[in-house]
């Protein structure tokens, strides 16, 4: 089998510096799997994003996309990689109609039926001018965009800013029926981690530039608990294996691995949001 083709995405020894910030990372999303990006605003989700698609520059390491170098593949590789960044691109002067129209000057597997479907799902308007949407139904043609052009992969950054609860969920089950193509990919960042918990394989944290963990969710939820006890009694843990916790009146409330919890102390499952808040806070 050929290594290339077993990753999406490959990103070794990515280092991109600015005045007051610098991201250094390593990452691997697997082909047919959706892997979503956490961080606290400023954690360097962004960069990453612009550094896989070359709107930045890095200053070191390598990245592949769909088994090309991510610098230099040029029109072939973007024609198989459907794009939502957190501002839409698009021309505020033009209509819906005239972007499809743009977007199928652009791509040549461009489909007018899958765009003008994704149009009515989302309910919008053929005739008004980008500027006069709101910041959800920018968000709503973005993703309609970057659907209609059969992509292998989606990056997404927030793609579900500024969407109410009830399109949100839309949204992420059209990502989700995506990625049932095993060929289909997805990379997608959002502050709002109950979603990304909800149809993501992998995730992964990014704190002031640097990757705390990635790992696939489910081993994630498995590895990790709740307990909550007495102070003097989660010295009985290893500091190792303590993540993050949190005192309050009756004791403290700790992340822990759950290999490292004494037998009869009580466990609650945790939630990606609760993982990610807890470290980032020890960290």
């Amino acid at each position: 089998m050929d290594v290339i083709n077993l990753n999406a995405i490959e990103i070794k020894g990515l280092k991109k510096s600015y005045k007051d910030f610098d991201l250094e990372l390593s990452l691997a999303l697997p082909k047919g799997c959706i892997m979503g990006l956490v961080g606290e605003n400023g954690a360097g989700k962004s960069t990453t994003i612009k550094c896989i698609l070359g709107m930045v520059e890095k200053d070191a390491g390598t990245i592949k996309v769909l088994g090309q170098d991510a610098g230099g593949s040029g029109k072939a590789l973007k024609e198989q990689i459907g794009v939502v960044m957190d501002e839409p691109p698009f021309p505020e002067g033009l209509t819906a109609k005239q972007i499809g129209r743009v977007m199928a000057g652009i791509f040549k597997s461009w489909d007018s039926a899958v765009y003008n479907a994704y149009l009515t799902l989302f309910s919008l308007p053929l005739d008004k001018c980008f500027k006069d949407f709101s910041r959800g139904m920018k968000m709503k043609l973005s993703i309609a965009a970057a659907l209609s052009h059969h992509p292998a992969l989606l990056i997404l950054d927030e793609p579900s800013s500024g969407l109410d609860p009830l399109v949100r969920d839309e949204v992420m089950d059209i990502f989700s029926e995506f990625t049932r193509d095993e060929n289909h990919s997805i990379l997608i960042s959002s502050h709002i981690v109950s979603d990304l918990e909800k149809i993501c394989d992998y995730i992964a944290f990014i704190h002031k530039g640097r990757l705390m963990l990635c790992e696939e969710k489910d081993e994630l939820l498995e590895k990790f608990c709740f307990v909550r006890c007495a102070a003097a009694e989660l010295e009985s843990i290893s500091p190792e294996a303590v993540i993050g916790r949190k005192r309050n009146p009756y004791g403290v409330s700790a992340i822990v691995r759950r290999e490292a919890v004494p037998s009869g102390m009580m466990q609650t499952p945790v939630s990606i949001e609760d993982l990610f808040v807890f470290m980032t806070k020890e960290a």
